[in-house]
């Protein structure tokens, strides 16, 4: 499903779906995610009986499994408000995975009803509320990772523009600024060693960008190379796009 076919922005009222990840391991980001959509004017629902989007099983070949996984967030989130997501990935599998996986599936209306609906938090600031800046103050170098699942979306274009707007913000570039982190989900357990390899070769672009921490709008990408780095014995700071943004505008 392209960006175009999404549903229009009408109101400033929004569904939160926080993730596995956030859930897991980044509950900060959920609540940063929170914080930024309030200060943007949104009303926030989350709807408690959330899960999952499906992509694990359907990035795994399990798409029966998927399927169940999305008919269950398709019934939780109900309604014509936005879900918002702070994941590419996560957007994505609901917006264009989950509509693979129902192709022929009687219900693959409801699925592309719901993928119209949803945006990447970075997508929905910026293209669907309209805002070009962000206050504050946030004095840092950052190498913004590209999601491979942010590719072909308004994400990366719309994160670019409130990270620059930022004072205090020098997004610096790196080497081979579009190549996979190496993660992919299950691809990193199947392939760990070409999984290691990528991670360990985008690493090395990075550190030689000399940033102060690397952000994303994708937490298993920060989760990846955040463990990469700290097995090599070389941490680097890491921070979803949220968390900035939140901590930007504390410091006016």
């Amino acid at each position: 499903m392209l960006n175009a076919e999404r549903k229009p922005v009408t109101g400033k009222k929004v569904q939160l779906m926080a993730t596995c990840l956030c859930d897991a391991i980044y509950a900060d980001v959920a609540k940063a995610t929170v914080e930024v959509l309030e200060h943007a004017g949104c009303t926030i629902d989350f709807p408690e009986g959330q899960t999952c989007c499906g992509q694990p099983a359907f990035n795994g070949g399990d798409w029966t499994a998927a399927r169940k996984v999305v008919r269950h967030a398709v019934r939780t989130f109900t309604g014509g408000d936005p879900v918002i997501l702070p994941s590419g990935s996560c957007a994505a599998m609901m917006f264009h995975g989950a509509s693979l996986a129902f192709e022929h599936e009687p219900d693959l209306a409801e699925v592309e009803a719901l993928g119209r609906r949803t945006w990447e938090l970075m997508d929905f600031l910026v293209n669907g509320l309209g805002v070009t800046s962000w206050p504050g103050r946030f004095p840092a170098k950052i190498a913004l990772h590209r999601a491979c699942h942010t590719r072909g979306t308004g994400s990366i274009a719309a994160t670019l523009t409130l990270l620059r707007s930022i004072q205090g913000v020098e997004v610096v570039e790196f080497g081979e600024v579009e190549q996979c982190c190496g993660f992919g989900g299950t691809f990193s357990v199947s392939f760990p060693n070409v999984s290691t390899a990528m991670g360990d070769l985008k690493l090395e672009h990075i550190r030689a960008a000399k940033p102060d921490l690397l952000a994303s709008v994708d937490m298993s990408c920060m989760m990846h190379l955040s463990g990469r780095a700290a097995h090599e014995g070389h941490p680097i700071k890491t921070m979803h796009v949220a968390q900035v943004l939140r901590d930007a505008m504390k410091n006016t």
